[in-house]
């Protein structure tokens, strides 16, 4: 839309296509193309079989993909409730104490997660807190990990709104409180489900701190992934990397749905 040109449009499409295919498309397909072969000797895989997918949606990896859902809803919202309370918070502070705030919050995501999957076990391995072995410490990780994003769009979003609404309840006789939870909240909806949507999907996906600290009965489903693929069952592996992909998506579609219908309201 912004290229007037039509040579520049089909410039701009060739382009994207170049940058697109090989580095985003094509190795998305060649782990969909994976997950149905049973042999990948040439340039194309072969011995086309759906076994992997009956494999993948039952038993442990069934399991697994219930413990990702688990584990990523609850991160998800422990991360929304943190981060939006934190942003709010800020708000309400000078310029020095909101960049202060910003920093203690985005520290996590600016060291490798395997640290944080380090300092929360470490954390945790004695009392009077003790959560090592449980599968309270993955989501205590995932939950601090992703909390950075919901509170930096959160805090986005802050800065975006018209003071006007609150000004004009707040001179109508409206208390903070409701100025909160009728004014500023609901102006801020379309901006925490696109944060949960991005919490959750970050969730679905982590892997470094996960395989620090998960126990034998709570096993995320990337790390189910890993194992498999460490033991050499790369189609197998590939199935259930689809599943994951497939779900992940399911989800985001309905959170832009629900951001879509707010955002009409």
């Amino acid at each position: 839309m912004l290229v007037h040109s039509k040579a520049g449009r089909w410039a701009s499409w060739a382009a994207f296509g170049v940058l697109f295919l090989p580095l985003f498309a094509l190795p998305l397909l060649v782990v969909v193309a994976a997950s149905f072969a049973t042999h990948w000797s040439g340039a194309l895989p072969s011995g086309p079989t759906t076994e992997h997918y009956a494999s993948a949606v039952r038993g442990e990896s069934l399991q697994a993909l219930v413990t990702s859902l688990v584990t990523a809803v609850v991160a998800s919202l422990l991360a929304l409730t943190v981060g939006t309370w934190a942003a709010l918070a800020a708000d309400a502070l000078g310029r020095r104490g909101r960049r202060l705030l910003d920093a203690l919050f985005m520290l996590p995501v600016a060291v490798p997660s395997v640290v944080v999957g380090l300092a929360v076990l470490v954390a945790f391995s004695r009392p009077p807190l003790l959560l090592n072995g449980t599968g309270t410490i993955v989501v205590l990780a995932h939950t601090i990990l992703v909390t950075a994003f919901a509170h930096q769009s959160v805090s986005a979003a802050i800065r975006r709104l018209d003071p006007a609404y609150e000004q004009a309840a707040a001179s109508l006789g409206a208390r903070p409180s409701y100025v909160l939870w009728r004014v500023r909240l609901p102006l801020l909806l379309p901006s925490l489900n696109a944060a949960a949507g991005l919490c959750f999907a970050l969730s679905m996906g982590e892997l470094s701190a996960t395989m620090m600290l998960y126990p034998p009965d709570w096993v995320p489903l990337p790390v189910r992934i890993f194992t498999a693929t460490d033991r050499g069952s790369l189609f197998g592996g590939s199935a259930v990397a689809v599943v994951l992909m497939a779900t992940t998506l399911l989800v985001l579609l309905a959170v832009s749905r629900v951001r879509t219908r707010a955002s009409y309201r």
